[in-house]
């Protein structure tokens, strides 16, 4: 009623006149639209925005709705939390592949990450080396630090106290770890292993229920670390390297190109797929490229039918981290008719965000785990279980 008496004083005071009037007057008047125009205005506007009302909040869950409704960026994160609803409840139970790049241990979503592996919201991963490293270094007892991003690094070098941002890590356990990693390395049969492979066999010998490794080899979830040497795992596994040339022996090594062939036949051999980038960088690329490369087994499977992206790179400098969805479909990776998003907000933030409104919503309780059935390097099988 008070909004009705403001617009009636307005009017009475000339402030509300009309087209014709304003030309009357010498002023600019906007031209009348016609009927075809007028109806189009209104299918434009015809979805308003609405204000976030913190006092209708009961949980994140409804935070996320209630930024869908909104703007800018928060519209966006909570368009990706639906596109990763749809994913999970699509009847054709697309395989979700996750890709995951940057600090996200030291920010502090290992848990996170772990739970939705543990609770079945993703069922492929794709990794940089340094988060599965950081994963096995906090399955190890060692910690991540507070810290300051103004620190003096020339003082943290001499104590050797590595720097991520304003988290901390010590030197002097990273070099433990990394020959740990070399000593597990000579424990596994001589040969060449997959990534996924190895990762497997790591996180098989991890006693902590809290690790994204030791998870997934619970669940059956495959991880894939494409660029594993570029990282401490494979600083471990040069120590290795090194051992057994010293010792005229024969030890492991990483055949990145047998991750393209596995990675593509879990693509080949699902009925759909689905992808959720978190920042960019080489797993977001392998995801993509597993598509590509399906006509390698004869097939084409259309892209991903749906797909979202929480990162801070931005398209216009060309970089594939940074790279649209809608850039991905003229590549073929993504369908032309897929559900997509993209939220420029940081993991940090960002993740535990939309990773909530799915748990909270219970939306991967009832959806079958897929079982692998590996015969290396083939993939005998994939298919639904439970």
């Amino acid at each position: 009623m008070k909004n009705k008496k403001i617009s009636t004083k307005l009017e009475e005071k000339g402030a509300l006149e009309s087209a014709e009037y304003q030309r009357s007057q010498g002023y600019f008047a906007f031209d009348e639209l016609n009927s075809e125009q007028q109806a189009q205005k209104e299918r434009i506007l015809g979805r308003p925005t609405q204000a976030i009302d913190l006092e209708k909040i009961s949980g994140v869950e409804d935070l996320v709705e209630a930024f869908g409704e909104a703007s800018i960026q928060a519209r966006n994160i909570g368009t990706c939390a639906k596109v990763w609803a749809q994913m999970l409840s699509d009847p054709d139970r697309p395989t979700i592949l996750l890709g995951i790049a940057g600090p996200l241990i030291a920010a502090g979503l290992r848990k996170v990450i772990r739970d939705m592996i543990h609770y079945g919201l993703v069922d492929v991963v794709v990794s940089t080396g340094a988060i599965m490293y950081q994963d096995v270094y906090q399955a190890k007892g060692f910690k991540h630090f507070r810290g300051d991003a103004e620190m003096d690094d020339k003082l943290l070098r001499d104590l050797y106290i590595d720097r991520i941002y304003d988290t901390y890590v010590d030197e002097e356990k990273f070099w433990r770890l990394d020959c740990t990693i070399g000593q597990f390395s000579n424990s596994l049969k001589p040969g060449k292993y997959s990534s996924r492979q190895f990762l497997w066999e790591l996180g098989g010998a991890l006693d902590d229920d809290q690790s994204i490794l030791a998870t997934a080899h619970k669940r059956g979830v495959p991880i894939f670390a494409p660029a594993i040497n570029d990282s401490s795992i494979g600083i471990g596994l040069t120590e290795h390297y090194h051992r057994c040339i010293k010792e005229g022996r024969e030890g492991i090594t990483i055949d990145s190109i047998q991750d393209n062939y596995e990675l593509t036949q879990i693509v080949v051999k699902s009925p759909a797929t689905a992808a959720i980038y978190i920042a960019g960088g080489v797993p977001k690329n392998f995801i993509n490229d597993s598509v590509v490369m399906s006509y390698i087994f004869g097939g084409d499977t259309g892209g991903h039918r749906y797909a979202f992206q929480l990162t801070t790179d931005v398209p216009h400098w060309g970089g594939l981290s940074g790279s649209t969805l809608s850039e991905a479909t003229s590549w073929g990776k993504v369908s032309k008719q897929a559900s997509h998003a993209m939220a420029f907000v940081e993991p940090s933030v960002s993740l535990p965000l939309v990773a909530a409104y799915v748990m909270k919503k219970g939306l991967g309780r009832r959806r079958p785990a897929l079982q692998f059935d590996w015969a290396p390097p083939k993939l005998v099988s994939l298919k639904p279980v439970g």
